[in-house]
């Protein structure tokens, strides 16, 4: 292994020797440890793209409308098939289902994992999590199974979320089959490429993205727990979303009978201008284009029915075979690039806050891993059933909206 001073020079990241100069005995030998372990040939990759992503990145594909199944319009033997087929899966003990839960709730101005937050619901009110695992046990009761539960966290809220389940006595669910994993980080660099320095005198880094989910069950001896307990399908989902249908036996029917390896639920986009990524085929493959990414002309486009020809949002509702996962986890995928507001050391050990975007954050994204694909099954449910995520603090998909379509699902279901 390279000298860290000859990885800093070659790398053009020498102004980090100042912070080792200033640093305690402790700080030193841990930010050296940090420096020796960088990819920085990844790291030099990603920061070449970092001014120019999104530039033409359309112009380069073939975009194509992805088909889809609307449920509402199935008829009620088509329904009835793909339903039986799916609880077949749920209930032969080879399903079970992962919640992405490495995020703070920075946004909804709550200081801790996201997944700890209180919502007030009727009749009593549930943190997300609780949600999730009240969900999970009426599944595991109507079918008399016990579905393995994989939730990522990250290393920001790892240590906070596990000690949240203990504290709460894992919500009365199996504490064994209940197994937690952290999803990977990436430093961020300054706007000239530099790497940054935290108060506590470590390389300054982030959560590398929902996409990284792949790679983190196959390092984190997921895959394997998965294999080992005979699990063929598992469904991917937030935390965030309170409507979000984890066993959702028509989506899984569907995906089984169109022969495909991946499923997904989609809702229809409120209008072209909504800010979400929708469904579509790049290339040939399955992919979403993100809503910066699709050109007004696209967005308006409409069928022969009136409807968006690029409506299809993507909900971060997906299931995959075992198959599919270990698949993608053996796949390199691109990373997007972020201009982020980071908090930093400067040269004489102060910290600095700043008020304005001044590093590049890079993340992968969940849907990159479609495009190892042929095919995709889509099933369109309906916004106020399948969608009511909390993401900001107030106005649209926040906490009190979440709560009025919540309720108001649980009283038409009653």
């Amino acid at each position: 292994m390279k000298d860290y001073k000859a990885l800093l020079k070659e790398n053009s990241q020498e102004h980090l020797l100042k912070y080792i100069d200033i640093a305690n005995d402790e700080q030193k030998e841990e930010l050296i440890n940090e420096i020796e372990n960088i990819d920085f040939e990844q790291l030099n990759r990603l920061y070449k793209t970092s001014k120019t992503v999104g530039d033409g990145a359309i112009d380069a594909c073939l975009i194509e409308h992805v088909k889809f199944v609307d449920e509402y319009s199935l008829s009620d033997e088509k329904y009835n098939e793909l339903k039986t087929i799916g609880e077949n899966v749920i209930k032969s003990g080879h399903y079970a289902v992962a919640t992405m839960a490495g995020g703070q709730g920075t946004r909804l101005g709550f200081n801790g994992p996201k997944g700890t937050f209180l919502l007030n619901i009727a009749p009593k009110a549930k943190y997300l999590f609780e949600i999730i695992a009240d969900n999970l046990k009426e599944v595991n009761k109507k079918f008399g199974i016990t579905l393995p539960w994989y939730i990522m966290t990250s290393t920001e809220n790892n240590d906070s979320t596990v000690e949240f389940f203990k504290e709460h006595n894992y919500f009365e669910y199996p504490k064994k089959d209940i197994k937690f994993f952290k999803q990977g980080d990436l430093p961020l660099l300054d706007e000239n490429g530099k790497l940054m320095i935290n108060k506590k005198f470590e390389i300054r880094e982030a959560a590398d993205g929902n996409g990284s989910i792949y790679s983190s069950m196959k390092k984190a001896g997921i895959l394997d727990d998965m294999k080992d307990r005979g699990v063929e399908w598992i469904f991917i989902g937030s935390v965030d979303n309170v409507l979000l249908n984890m066993c959702d036996p028509v989506l899984v029917g569907l995906t089984v009978s169109d022969g495909n390896e991946i499923g997904s639920k989609s809702i229809v986009k409120n209008d072209p201008k909504e800010r979400v990524g929708v469904f579509c085929k790049k290339n040939g493959n399955p992919g979403v284009i993100e809503y910066s990414e699709l050109p007004e002309a696209m967005a308006e486009e409409r069928d022969e029915n009136g409807e968006l020809l690029y409506g299809e949002a993507h909900i971060m509702c997906n299931l995959y075979s075992l198959g599919a996962l270990e698949k993608i986890a053996g796949k390199n995928l691109a990373y997007h690039s972020a201009h982020k507001k980071a908090n930093y050391l400067d040269f004489n050990g102060n910290y600095i806050t700043v008020d304005e975007p001044n590093a590049y954050k890079y993340e992968a994204f969940i849907f990159d891993g479609f495009e190892f694909f042929d095919n995709i099954s889509v099933l369109r449910g309906k916004r106020e059933i399948d969608f009511a995520p909390i993401k900001n603090a107030e106005g649209d998909n926040s906490p009190a909206t979440a709560i009025e379509l919540y309720n108001s699902f649980k009283n038409n279901v009653k």
